[in-house]
């Protein structure tokens, strides 16, 4: 199965069962938030979600391949465990650039909010009049 098969398998079912044999021992993770090396690391932080995370969604809506590079466009959704249960959701893009063999060395995610826009997600605010 090649590697653009197994991303789409895996944005669909995330964060179930991800298939972490397409990334390379020390691949490298960055998002707004956090930036680290390393595939137990990556791991972890999927676990993170799955555990943690309520109806996590991600959506894919868009992947392409050029050479050694393979970008995607997604949207991420979740409820906080909050007493409230917040929807959160993130969308924006990823950049994941691939060794001679086809292993993931680099993911990066950019998103189309600031973390402090995503935070502000969580509170509700009700004005009354």
């Amino acid at each position: 199965m090649d590697i653009m098969t197994i991303l789409r398998e895996d944005y669909a079912k995330f964060p179930i069962e991800q298939n972490y044999k397409i990334y390379a021992d020390d691949v490298y993770f960055q998002d707004p938030l956090t930036r680290f090396h390393g595939l137990k690391r990556y791991q972890k932080t999927i676990e993170f979600i799955q555990k943690w995370f309520k109806a996590p969604q991600l959506e894919l809506y868009e992947i392409d391949r050029v050479e050694q590079l393979i970008t995607t466009r997604w949207s991420l959704s979740w409820n906080t465990p909050l007493p409230w249960y917040p929807r959160i959701e993130i969308t924006g893009k990823s950049e994941m650039r691939l060794n001679d063999r086809d292993l993931i060395i680099s993911h990066i995610d950019y998103w189309d909010r600031s973390p402090l826009d995503v935070l502000k997600q969580h509170i509700k605010i009700r004005y009354e009049k």
